[in-house]
């Protein structure tokens, strides 16, 4: 991951937000990431952090599928080691409003990747 990218910055800075309670922060950083987003590979990592803010868990899943959208739109491997989190993060918007079968058809790409969920 290029830590001098800007977009990515951003992320990491909202991630430091998050880890120090200050969720508002961290929301308008990732919000600043995807705004300032010019590639699928930004628009992807953008994303899946700010579907982490949403206030529904709708919005979340939409969020984490616009995530992943855009990883498979990136023509290099940048987003390889990318895939189990948002596979992950796609299982449990699902599992979160009911749908088990799609659930579980994310949880076992990312198992199939070597993570597991609990």
């Amino acid at each position: 991951m290029d830590t001098s990218n800007p977009v990515i910055q951003l992320c990491l800075e909202g991630s430091r937000a998050e880890f120090e309670h200050r969720p508002k922060a961290a929301h308008r950083l990732y919000r600043q990431a995807w705004g300032l987003a010019s590639d699928d590979y930004e628009a992807c990592v953008a994303a899946h952090y700010l579907a982490r803010f949403q206030p529904t868990p709708e919005e979340t899943l939409r969020w984490n599928q616009e995530a992943l959208k855009r990883a498979e739109l990136v023509a290099d491997d940048r987003v390889r080691d990318f895939y189990p989190s948002l596979y992950l993060n796609l299982g449990h918007s699902y599992e979160m409003l009911g749908d088990q079968a799609h659930a579980q058809k994310f949880y076992a790409l990312a198992a199939e990747l070597g993570v597991t969920h609990r």
